[in-house]
C-alpha cells in the first residue's frame, strides 16, 4: 500500500514483527503450524474430558473450561494474521479489529478467572477434602464458570467501548500480529485513551486480586502437603498443583511485562518475545503441561488415539444420555 492510502483507510495495517514480505510469510507459516498443534491439543483435552467417564471431576471440568478458551482465544488472533500476510495485504478492517479487542480481552480474562477457580478447586480437594464434595458441588462448578465466562465478557465490552472512543489518525501501522490495545494506543492522535487508561487500571486492580487469591491457595496448598508423612502423597498432589502453578506464572508474568513495557515504534526481539509468550504459547502449551505428570489424562489420551469402542460407546452414550 502506499503511504497515502495507508494513511486515509479506515482500518489497519498488520505488519508483524516485520516489513520484509519473505519474513511475514515465513512468521505466518511458523504460527500457523504453532496453530494447528495447539488446537488439535486443546481440542484432544476437550474430547476426553467430555467422553471418559474417570474425567468428571471438578478439577476436568475447569480444564475443559480452560482449553475451550485457550482454542477460542487461538482461533481469535493466529487465522485473520495467516490469511492476511498469506494474501499479501495485512489489511484488517476497523471493525474486525475492534472484536478482536473484545474477544482476545474476553478469554484472556475468562482464562484468569478459570485459573483463579482451578487454584481455589486445588485447595478445596487438598486443605478440606472432608468438605469437597459440598463446596465444589456440580451446580456450584457450573455458577463458577458461568461467573467467569460473564466476567470476561463485561472485560472485554469495557476495553472495547474506551477503545471505540479513539480516534485514530497517521499511518495505522501495527506492528503485531493482531490489534492489541497497547499498539492501538500509539496510533491514537489526542490525549482521548483516558478511558482506556482507566478500565486498565481497574483490571489490573481485579488481575491482582486472583494472583493474591491464587497466591494464598497455594500457600495452603503447600503447608498442608510439607506436613503430609506419605511421600507418594506428596508426589501425587505435586503432581497436580505444579503444572497448573507453572501455567499460572508464565501466563501473569508475560503478560504483565508485556503490558507494562512502554511501546516502541520499531518492534525489537523482546517485543516479539513477549508478544509469542502471552498470547501464543500459553494456550499452545497448556494441554502438553496439564498432561505431562498427570496420568489419568495420559491413559485417556491412549484410549481415544487407540481404541475405537471408547470413542464409539462414549460418543452414544454423550448423544442420548444412555450410559
Amino acid at each position: 500500500m502506499t503511504a497515502r492510502n495507508i494513511t486515509t483507510m479506515s482500518g489497519f495495517l498488520l505488519m508483524g514483527f516485520s516489513d520484509n514480505h519473505e519474513l511475514q510469510i515465513l512468521q505466518a507459516l511458523l504460527f500457523l503450524v504453532t496453530y494447528l498443534l495447539g488446537s488439535a491439543g486443546n481440542f484432544v483435552i476437550i474430547t476426553i474430558t467430555t467422553l471418559d467417564a474417570q474425567l468428571q471431576s471438578p478439577m476436568y471440568y475447569f480444564l475443559k473450561q480452560l482449553s475451550i478458551l485457550d482454542l477460542s482465544s487461538l482461533s481469535v488472533t493466529i487465522p485473520q494474521y495467516v490469511d492476511s500476510s498469506l494474501a499479501r495485504s495485512g489489511y484488517i478492517s476497523y471493525g474486525q479489529c475492534m472484536l478482536q479487542v473484545f474477544l482476545f480481552v474476553a478469554f484472556a480474562w475468562g482464562e484468569l478467572g478459570t485459573l483463579t477457580v482451578m487454584s481455589y478447586d486445588r485447595y478445596v480437594a487438598i486443605c478440606l477434602p472432608l468438605h469437597y464434595e459440598v463446596i465444589m458441588s456440580p451446580r456450584k462448578c457450573t455458577w463458577a464458570v458461568a461467573a467467569v465466562w460473564l466476567s470476561g465478557g463485561i472485560t472485554g465490552t469495557l476495553y472495547t467501548a474506551s477503545t471505540l472512543s479513539i480516534r485514530f489518525c497517521g499511518d495505522k501501522i501495527i506492528h503485531h500480529f493482531f490489534c492489541d490495545i497497547p499498539q492501538l494506543l500509539k496510533l491514537s492522535c489526542s490525549n482521548d485513551d483516558f478511558g482506556v487508561l482507566k478500565v486498565s487500571i481497574f483490571m489490573a486492580v481485579m488481575a491482582f486480586i486472583c494472583f493474591v487469591g491464587i497466591a494464598f491457595s497455594y500457600g495452603q496448598i503447600f503447608s498442608t502437603v510439607l506436613r503430609m508423612p506419605s511421600a507418594e502423597g506428596r508426589s501425587k498432589v505435586f503432581s497436580t498443583c505444579l503444572p497448573h502453578l507453572f501455567v499460572v506464572s508464565f501466563f501473569l508474568s508475560t503478560g504483565i511485562c508485556a503490558y507494562l513495557k512502554p511501546t516502541s515504534d520499531s518492534p525489537t526481539a523482546l517485543d516479539l518475545l513477549l508478544s509469542i509468550f502471552y498470547t501464543v504459547l500459553p494456550p499452545t502449551l497448556n494441554p502438553v503441561i496439564y498432561s505431562l505428570r498427570n496420568e489419568s489424562l495420559k491413559e485417556a489420551v491412549k484410549k481415544l488415539l487407540l481404541s475405537e469402542e471408547f470413542i464409539g460407546k462414549n460418543y452414544v452414550c454423550s448423544v442420548f444420555s444412555a450410559c
